[in-house]
């Protein structure tokens, strides 16, 4: 005679499923929130990358700032000339979110300058900083979906910096615990980016700089 299975046994089998369930999906959905942000933020590394590679060719130059990349104004023209801009802001507000948090949930200190959102749907704001730091030519605030959550410095949020070499990495300065700027040489090494992660994106500070480093040291994962 054949023999089904009984009311109990069926509902302590869902319970079971249930509780995996429980454990598991919500772990499925980080994992899987992460490698979206990261996705995202790949693209926008390549577009900026190609973009600079595409600048510096076409005017036959040796590096980025021979090429004319060396202020604001240059800045926001290979914005407008090298990515197919869907809006342009005046301020940050327009086309980033209103406000960041941090990883920490201390609000993100980002400042306010013109901005620029591109066909990807990520937001760009350029600011021009090779006057004043060493090999960095323009570091980019970059929201990877514009005003679409979670808009915390670190998933969403990056600063990435262009080097005169036309490299993209991170910030090339730290904060020591003392509160003092300390300046790398060239583009940051791979413990400068820890450390950079350490007293910025990973603090209660207001900086936001050393998350993209993190993600580059760990082989383009969102270990943190």
């Amino acid at each position: 005679m054949r023999r089904g299975f009984t009311l109990a046994e069926v509902l302590v089998t869902l319970g079971i499923i249930g509780v995996v369930s429980a454990m598991t999906v919500p772990t499925l959905m980080q994992n899987y929130q992460r490698k979206s942000y990261v996705t995202q933020l790949h693209k926008v590394y390549n577009e900026i990358t190609q973009a600079a590679l595409q600048y510096q060719t076409d005017r036959n130059a040796l590096n980025l700032k021979e090429a004319g990349l060396n202020s604001q104004n240059a800045a926001n023209a290979f914005i407008t000339s090298y990515f197919k801009v869907v809006n342009s802001c005046d301020k940050l507000s327009g086309c980033f979110a209103d406000s960041y948090k941090k990883l920490s949930g201390v609000n993100a200190g980002i400042g306010d300058s013109n901005s620029y959102v591109i066909a990807s749907g990520a937001a760009i704001r350029p600011t021009y900083s090779g006057a004043t730091t060493r090999d960095v030519l323009i570091s980019f605030l970059v929201d990877v979906n514009g005003k679409q959550g979670p808009n915390i410095a670190g998933r969403d949020l990056f600063i990435m910096c262009l080097y005169n070499n036309g490299v993209l990495d991170d910030a090339n300065y730290n904060i020591d615990d003392d509160g003092n700027t300390v300046n790398f040489s060239g583009s940051p090494t791979e413990d400068e980016r820890n450390q950079l992660f350490n007293s910025q994106c990973n603090s209660t500070s207001s900086g936001i700089s050393g998350c993209f480093g993190k993600i580059l040291n760990d082989n383009w994962e969102m270990t943190y």
